[in-house]
């Protein structure tokens, strides 16, 4: 399940590396306090939550709306636990740009090392279907550049992918969680946090099912036929409404041949099968979502998915810099706080617990 979204500005700059090292430290002693109290579960379920999660980055000192945060954030969690992923069960597979691609190969790695509940196929499946869905089932303007999978040894995931809009120079957050997915292709988010919204196609929004049951349909017939309808749509000259983010016009049959014989070939179930189908992607959605509406009189949604903390400083100087001596303070109490925890002593956990106690709002 998706469990939401979030708009950020795009920001130039780098992460200094003064401050990654102590991002770095400072992560893996929260996510190892984290999973001595309540286990590596409940550290996705965290990971899954916005909120949450721009907290932590808040807390590890990045800029507060930048982002950069997501990317540097993830590359620090995924750094700390290199070396402690095994004895924490909890596992991070992903990235940036090139490194994003690379996450099927790296999930299916890490399981020949240690022992997972759960077939890593399964997994890299997991991982895909969730970039799919963003990429190409949910068309919102924004090209995912970023994919982080964790994983547990148990076998439940979170997702944390990040997309860029280069005409508004906003990015956008998506985050999933494994524990309450039904279904990936309807409605698989529970909150999403933004402030900047658009026109999308949401082919997984719950009134895009009748749309979804005959795209799947669609998707079953012979290309020429499905290319025959398109060309004559297109020849009644049909006009359709502003809310389209494509037009009839736009789409060249021709050239969707080829898309068109893949799933052709592949003969999907349902439409979750063609999503998952490799070669069908945003155009081939687009085109029979279109002829779905045009043809068959079942549109897709068109609503956007997207619904709408300092304490080290931040690296762009707001709300003030970060305080690097507070910053190596905090560390080094949590890091005391793990050890003496290893030895019996609990007096450092269980006022760590009494933090939990403190009064506190989302904003």
């Amino acid at each position: 399940m998706r469990t939401g979204m979030a708009n950020l500005p795009l920001h130039g700059g780098k992460c200094p590396p003064w401050l990654f090292e102590r991002m770095v430290k400072m992560s893996r002693a929260l996510i190892e306090v984290m999973v001595v109290e309540n286990g590596p579960e409940a550290v996705l379920a965290r990971l899954a939550d916005p909120f949450w999660f721009q907290a932590l980055g808040c807390v590890l000192g990045f800029d507060w709306h930048s982002s950069g945060l997501t990317t540097t954030v993830c590359g620090a969690l995924k750094e700390a636990l290199r070396d402690r992923a095994g004895h924490l069960g909890l596992f991070v597979a992903g990235g940036k740009g090139k490194t994003s691609r690379q996450t099927p190969a790296e999930i299916l790695s890490i399981g020949e090392r240690f022992p997972l509940a759960r077939d890593p196929r399964e997994l890299v499946f997991a991982s895909k279907m969730a970039a799919k869905v963003d990429n190409a089932a949910v068309q919102d303007g924004y090209q995912l550049y970023h994919h982080t999978f964790f994983f547990t040894a148990s076998g439940s995931w979170a997702v944390i992918q990040q997309g860029m809009n280069e005409s508004t120079r906003w990015a956008r957050r998506y985050h999933w969680l494994s524990t309450a997915v039904r279904d990936f292709v309807c409605e698989p988010h529970t909150a999403v946090c933004c402030d900047y919204r658009g026109q999308a196609l949401n082919l997984v929004a719950r009134e895009s099912d009748p749309a979804r049951k005959v795209i799947a349909e669609l998707a079953r017939e012979k290309p020429e036929n499905l290319l025959r309808d398109l060309t004559r749509l297109q020849e009644k000259a049909l006009n359709l409404p502003a809310r389209h983010r494509v037009e009839l016009a736009d789409l060249n049959p021709a050239r969707l041949q080829r898309v068109f014989l893949k799933s052709y070939e592949r003969q999907p179930e349902n439409f979750a099968a063609l999503v998952a189908t490799e070669g069908v992607g945003p155009k081939a959605l687009r085109a029979l979502s279109l002829l779905s509406e045009l043809a068959y009189g079942t549109p897709p949604s068109f609503r956007d998915p997207a619904r709408f903390s300092f304490a080290h400083g931040g690296k762009d100087g707001h709300p003030y810099p970060v305080d690097r001596t507070t910053y190596d303070h905090s560390i080094s109490f949590l890091e005391k706080a793990l050890a003496e925890s290893r030895l019996g002593r609990q007096e450092k956990i269980e006022a760590f617990r009494r933090l939990r106690r403190w009064p506190h709002h989302r904003s």
